[in-house]
């Protein structure tokens, strides 16, 4: 009962990811619709980038927000503020009547999906079983293809209709997915992990056992000793502030790994390829209306890998996916830049093989879109966990405004050239992966500490007694200073 609790828990925070894979689809139709042009008279590349950038914008000051405010608020409470954005967001686009109303609406909208895509997948771990953390905090990636393949027929098909339904239907269904998430949050038990940081002891343990149930008494027992004595150890190191997740040298290598390979997301070139697919596609003379239609069965294809992937994560590991994802990813990107160079227009098979390596490069996508999300919400302690997801995900929009804005004149300047730029951060991941990355997989959240170097005291769920042992020890110990200081009158 109580893995069916977490499941539906996690599921549902995952409409979240939805919310931002339905938004990266239908903008990809919208710039590219002939009555979209026709209603704001041809917008240029630097504008189209502008609409694009917007929302990457946008999603920085959602994680801005959470910087400073998401570890007050908790986990629902961020949620259901973003939520309440996402819809102002999404009704502003679709009412748009001119150009700044439209930018404005993609910048509201991109603030609610950096404020959820930073707490959704750190939610989902801290209120999951270490052995399926994974596949529940990577249902965010999951729902996010079925956003992106959703938005991508339901772009398609509306491209016949030949009014502005065409493009102001698809952005006002983006409300959809907010409106199901305030409905339902509060619904959802809150994270005992930050209920225990905030010193909410007994909500805490009546969380844990809601999520837990049907496991053992004993077992939660131990969870629950687990995760509060690794913060009050935390704690005995002195007061734990902001600027700790850069001055503690292991909670900044954590800080440093999240980012990288938060970074290495939109630096693989997913996003310039699912942003401007049409453009790449004009580019090999496939129509539009073609063009949309190839990408909606490669984002038919990336919820099979999608689903794939998430059921093998917690077995295989998160380094060796990101490994083989890296090295697929830049041979993909080798062979379409090289065929590009000796590009026959009137050649089939060679377009054909082009628009396969496009499909072979969402395959090889797959485990870093997944464990991009997992692997920042899993190696932060919890004093720092919102933080930390705020800023790794931060870096992962900045680097997404930049490539939304100078992508549209990149492709127009050097067309499959450009490709050449993300084969070679494909090449750095990898070695990256290879010689900076530890694995994670089977840990609870509080077993991080092990892996990172810095484990103050036994962990309960490890070794019962040598826990039992030092908590008994502690206690002891602040008797005696208790006892000390009221004999001396202190």
């Amino acid at each position: 009962m109580g893995l069916l609790i977490t499941v539906l828990s996690s599921a549902f925070l995952a409409t979240g990811g939805f919310l931002f894979g339905y938004d990266s689809g239908i903008i990809t139709s919208t710039i590219a619709l002939p009555t979209y042009h026709d209603y704001f008279n041809d917008p240029s590349d630097t504008v189209t980038g502008g609409i694009v950038s917007a929302f990457q914008g946008g999603a920085i000051a959602g994680t801005i927000f959470n910087m400073l405010l998401a570890h007050r608020l908790g986990r629902r409470w961020t949620i259901a503020v973003g939520s309440l954005v996402s819809i102002f967001g999404s009704a502003l686009q679709a009412g748009a009547i001119n150009m700044a109303m439209l930018i404005i609406g993609r910048f509201i909208g991109g603030v609610a999906v950096g404020q959820l895509t930073s707490t959704i997948p750190m939610y989902a771990g801290e209120i999951s079983e270490a052995k399926y953390r994974g596949i529940l905090s990577g249902l965010l990636q999951w729902m996010l293809t079925w956003g992106f393949f959703v938005a991508q027929w339901l772009g398609y098909g509306c491209s016949f209709n030949s009014g502005q339904f065409s493009w102001r239907f698809p952005l006002a269904f983006q409300c959809v997915p907010g409106v199901v998430l305030i409905g339902g949050i509060f619904f959802l038990q809150e994270s005992p992990r930050w209920l225990m940081e905030r010193d909410r002891h007994e909500e805490a343990l009546a969380s844990l056992k809601v999520l837990r149930s049907g496991t053992e008494e004993g077992i939660i027992d131990l969870e629950y000793r687990e995760i509060r004595d690794v913060i009050i150890a935390d704690r005995t190191l002195g007061n734990v502030t902001w600027k700790s997740i850069i001055t503690k040298a292991s909670w900044r290598k954590r800080l440093l790994l999240g980012c990288g390979v938060q970074a290495f997301g939109p630096l693989s070139g997913i996003n310039v390829i699912n942003y401007y697919g049409p453009r790449i596609y004009d580019i090999l003379g496939i129509s539009t209306r073609e063009a949309l239609l190839i990408i909606g069965i490669s984002g038919a294809l990336s919820i099979v890998w999608c689903t794939i992937g998430l059921a093998i994560l917690d077995k295989v590991g998160r380094i060796k996916p990101l490994m083989i994802s890296a090295a697929g990813l830049a041979a993909a990107l080798l062979v379409n830049a090289v065929q590009a160079q000796y590009l026959v227009a009137s050649n089939t098979a060679q377009l054909r093989s082009m628009v396969a390596m496009n499909f072979l490069f969402n395959f090889f996508y797959t485990p870093l879109g997944i464990i991009s999300w997992v692997y920042p919400a899993e190696i932060f302690p919890v004093e720092v966990r919102s933080l930390g997801n705020a800023i790794t995900t931060f870096t992962n929009w900045a680097i997404n405004l930049i490539l939304a804005q100078f992508s549209p004149q990149a492709l127009t300047s050097l067309e499959f050239k450009y490709f050449y730029v993300f084969f070679c951060f494909n090449i750095i991941a990898f070695l990256c992966y290879w010689f900076f990355y530890p694995e994670t997989k089977g840990r609870t959240l509080e077993q991080m500490d092990e892996i990172f170097g810095d484990q103050l005291v036994p962990h309960a769920l490890q070794d019962p007694a040598a826990a039992e042992a030092a908590m008994e020890k502690d206690e002891k110990l602040h008797t005696e200073i208790y006892t000390n200081r009221a004999e001396s009158g202190v």
